[in-house]
């Protein structure tokens, strides 16, 4: 698809009825100022190896200046940008402005176009990521001893920290960071030089176009360098998972703000439209929801790729809006769900009132005692048939009581008979009531599990210096890839000087 060939092809099929429907022009819009950096980096090559002239090289140049000005509204009809671009570019300066696609085909020149567009709209998604990671830190610093209940089943469980549980999404957020940045990395290859799919007869520099575009380096096959969209799958998947991340703590902070552990910012939510009185968490509710379309994107690009024959179909045309769609929605989602973070209100009075409910401290009571030696599934067995024996106050109110109080009394008693029963002997010979109403109340319940990663306040420090560390690493992971694109575009306004 190169040279006189593409021209003769173009007038050949000019009229035909599904040309408005192959047609991509207007979806191409997104990719427009790629096509003129991929264009401009392949003149200069193409000039510096003495395939074209520098003559030449500077009206191409030059026209491109002018397309650019003009903006992508103003393109001539045509398939695509690529070949529009082209069209414009002969429109300015004849014949010769045809050279501009020397030694290449739009399959490698569309496949850089995309890579180079899309590795840019990756690295936004990673800065949404590193600022909700900053969000969540923040507030599980600040939140680092408002113990609340723990669930599992959404039953009460044991009792935490809202600072370890937004830690708990620091952490997973973490991961989503990495998988995208290695999902850049595999992006940011060049695929120039691959031509169709079998390469070119010219005596081209790909290194020399991969660096002037800011690309780690080279696709080495040219059939793989034309056709692959593997970095899109990757990508999608990278973005779906992060999509599921938003989801699971969009619906935490819904159910929290249900049970009134916090209050979201007005700005983050909505009111009824008849129940003046109630407060929606609608914001949320919708990042939630772009885990389907995020899914739903994947599905879509991998139903595509899935069984295409080696090199250019052109079902990839319709493939890499579903990427498009992927990053955008997410990159959205992680931005709306930082800010809801960032102003949501923790009433610490609420959560610690709830934190013993269920029982949800006997587990302690197990632990301490195994750690006397009682066999662990003896004690816990031990600590069952106490809390079944245990009446269990039949509201939520009521049963912030079991804390403390009448209900804490009741299950120590019932403890102490449990182990005369179980073990034969008191419960005292074992742990003292002191040791009991300490790890029965949620407090100290929380401080006693002080191993690595879980919710003791020192154990929690510990934690957050340790993924405020990764944060500042992967933000400079970041800054440097952001430097890296910058100096390339730098060189590359510089190449295109020489001759414009």
């Amino acid at each position: 698809m190169e040279g006189e060939d593409t021209v003769i092809r173009r007038d050949r099929f000019a009229d035909g009825p599904a040309r408005s429907f192959m047609s991509s022009l207007a979806a191409d819009e997104r990719i427009f100022a790629a096509d003129l950096a991929v264009d401009r980096a392949h003149v200069v090559m193409l000039t510096e190896q003495g395939i074209i002239g520098d003559d030449e090289a500077a009206d191409v140049l030059a026209a491109l200046d002018d397309v650019e000005a003009a903006g992508h509204s103003t393109l001539p009809d045509g398939e695509d940008v690529h070949e529009a671009i082209e069209s414009a570019v002969v429109d300015r300066v004849g014949p010769n402005g045809g050279k501009m696609h020397t030694a290449r085909s739009r399959n490698d020149e569309v496949a850089a176009c995309i890579r180079y567009r899309f590795r840019a709209d990756l690295l936004s998604a990673v800065e949404a990521t590193l600022a909700l990671r900053e969000a969540l830190l923040e507030a599980a610093t600040a939140e680092a001893e408002t113990v609340m209940p723990g669930f599992t089943h959404r039953q009460y469980a044991q009792p935490t920290t809202a600072g370890h549980f937004l830690a708990s999404y620091a952490g997973a957020l973490e991961r989503d960071t990495a998988r995208l940045l290695d999902a850049y990395d595999r992006t940011n290859g060049s695929p120039l030089g691959g031509a169709a799919f079998a390469g070119t007869p010219f005596d081209i520099d790909r290194e020399r176009t991969a660096d002037l575009l800011g690309f780690d380096g080279v696709v080495e096959n040219s059939t793989d360098a034309s056709s692959a969209r593997d970095f899109l799958a990757e990508s999608c998947a990278a973005l779906a998972t992060l999509a599921t991340t938003l989801s699971g703590l969009s619906t935490d902070l819904i159910e929290h703000a249900a049970d009134g552990y916090l209050v979201l910012s007005d700005d983050y939510s909505s009111t009824s439209s008849i129940m003046p009185q109630k407060k929606n968490p609608d914001t949320l509710e919708l990042v939630r929801a772009v885990a389907g379309d995020a899914t739903g994107s994947l599905t879509a690009l991998l139903t595509t790729l899935k069984g295409l024959p080696r090199a250019y179909n052109r079902d990839l045309q319709r493939a890499t809006p579903h990427a498009w769609d992927a990053v955008d929605s997410v990159t959205e989602a992680t931005e709306v769900a930082a800010g809801a973070v960032a102003t949501a209100e923790w009433d610490a009075e609420a959560c610690e009132a709830d934190a013993g409910a269920g029982f949800s401290t006997a587990t302690g009571v197990a632990d301490a005692l195994a750690m006397t030696g009682v066999p662990f599934r003896t004690a816990h067995e031990l600590v069952a048939a106490a809390a079944a024996e245990t009446e269990s106050p039949a509201d939520t109110s009521a049963a912030n009581a079991a804390a403390s109080g009448g209900s804490r009394a009741a299950l120590a008693a019932n403890l102490d008979a449990a182990a005369e029963e179980v073990l034969g002997e008191p419960l005292a010979t074992y742990v003292s009531r002191e040791e009991l109403d300490a790890v029965l109340d949620p407090v100290g319940s929380v401080a006693a599990r002080d191993s690595r990663g879980a919710p003791a306040p020192d154990a929690l420090a510990e934690s957050l210096a340790r993924l405020a560390e990764s944060h500042d690493g992967h933000a400079a992971a970041l800054a440097e890839r952001d430097a890296a694109l910058e100096s390339a575009a730098d060189d590359l306004e510089t190449a295109v000087s020489e001759y414009v």
